[in-house]
């Protein structure tokens, strides 16, 4: 009976790392989702969907988290991290599903520059995320992982500025406010994208110094 409190080493690792496929997939149907506006050239609902999709399959692996570490005796790493790191994963999805969803609820019908490029900043960050929770169990790796991070954070300060300057050029267009206030709102969707990214590669940096 107390073999059976025991968590296997590698599980906790294998449903980190899946969360985070999901992730990925959710950043790359996002960015799909960006570039097809206005062009004609993808299926927007189907997008829309797959998006939604994906952030549903990761609430049934952050579930398989949590109730593992209710039922395990001991982790392979601190408990509140690993709970965390979950929380924050499953945080990366839900903003990525706002920006998905508020595609419809704003009417937007076609993207911007910016927008796209915050699209493919976000999926960068994802995958680079990706990597650095695939890497987190091996110890060999913890260089690779911290550059990840770093990158991610990185990433996440080039967002801002695209996001800076496309808001200042709303204003500055002189065109519908309506159209203004919508594009920035859905602007702060795209960067929480990448705030939820870097929040969860500070806490891989911290799990990497608290096991090093």
């Amino acid at each position: 009976m107390f073999s059976s409190l025991m968590p296997q080493r590698a599980e906790f690792f294998e449903l980190l790392a899946a969360h985070s496929d999901r992730v990925v997939a959710g950043a790359n149907a996002t960015l799909r989702l960006m570039n097809g506006l206005g062009v004609g050239t993808e299926d927007i609902p189907v997008l829309v969907a797959e998006v939604n999709m994906n952030e549903q399959s990761a609430d049934k692996i952050k579930a398989q988290v949590i109730a593992l570490l209710h039922r395990s005796f001991t982790t392979p790493i601190n408990r509140d991290q690993i709970h965390t790191l979950t929380i924050e994963l499953d945080a990366v999805l839900n903003a990525l599903q706002a920006v998905a969803n508020a595609v419809g609820m704003y009417n937007i019908l076609e993207s911007t520059v910016e927008s796209r490029e915050m699209a493919s900043l976000g999926a960068d960050a994802c995958m680079r995320l990706n990597r650095a929770v695939i890497a987190l169990p091996d110890k060999k790796r913890n260089s690779e992982t911290t550059e990840l991070c770093k990158e991610i954070d990185a990433i996440e300060s080039r967002a801002d500025r695209v996001q800076r300057k496309a808001i200042t050029q709303l204003f500055r267009d002189g065109g519908s406010v309506w159209t203004a206030l919508k594009m920035r709102e859905f602007y702060a969707l795209q960067e929480e994208v990448l705030d939820c990214c870097e929040d969860a590669a500070k806490t891989i940096e911290e799990i990497l110094i608290e096991n090093s």
